[in-house]
């Protein structure tokens, strides 16, 4: 929760605030996520306009997760932007009386004085993880046949599989002469 009392609510008003807070839980998708109570470094501007408080600036997380091709950890670190309008209460029902459903969907609402950040901060983050991450951008993943990572054995190979059809003339051939 951030607090807005300093900005008032004379428009143009604005400070600047950088400060880590703890993740929350369930950030990330099921392959790759924030740890939860990581920290999360916030450099945020509040500004104060006509219909609320603008809250623009970046946060960034640290990931951990797996990669999709071959299930390596991955460790990484992505900073994302935020953005949003913060209404007023008085403007928010205002929005609602009027009908401006557009401006009432996009923004969110101050609590009073405070802005509750997680659902931006949740929205922004899942939106910039990659739906399959990889570990590297050249991963050649798995072997098909016993798993193998092809990363550690570039050279990994498979003896040619048999057609069963012709398994009957390799056992005839494997017989002793007499």
């Amino acid at each position: 929760m951030l607090d807005t009392r300093e900005l008032g609510r004379r428009p143009g008003s604005q400070r600047q605030v950088a400060r880590s807070v703890a993740a929350p839980p369930d950030l990330g998708i099921e392959v790759l996520r924030v740890v939860e109570g990581s920290p999360v470094e916030l450099d945020l501007r509040l500004e104060a306009v006509m219909e609320g408080v603008l809250v623009t600036g970046t946060a960034t997380v640290a990931l951990v997760g797996e990669c999709t091709r071959c299930l390596e950890a991955i460790e990484d670190e992505t900073t994302v932007d935020l953005q949003e309008l913060f209404m007023y209460d008085d403007q928010h029902a205002s929005a609602r009386h009027q009908g401006d459903d557009e401006l009432e969907g996009e923004a969110g609402r101050l609590e009073g004085d405070l802005i509750d950040l997680e659902p931006l901060l949740r929205d922004a983050v899942v939106l910039a993880l990659p739906f399959q991450p990889l570990c590297r951008d050249d991963c050649p993943g798995l072997c098909v046949e016993c798993g193998a990572r092809l990363a550690d054995e570039p050279d990994h190979t498979h003896d040619a599989p048999i057609d069963p059809r012709w398994q009957a003339l390799q056992d005839l051939g494997q017989q002793p002469t007499e």
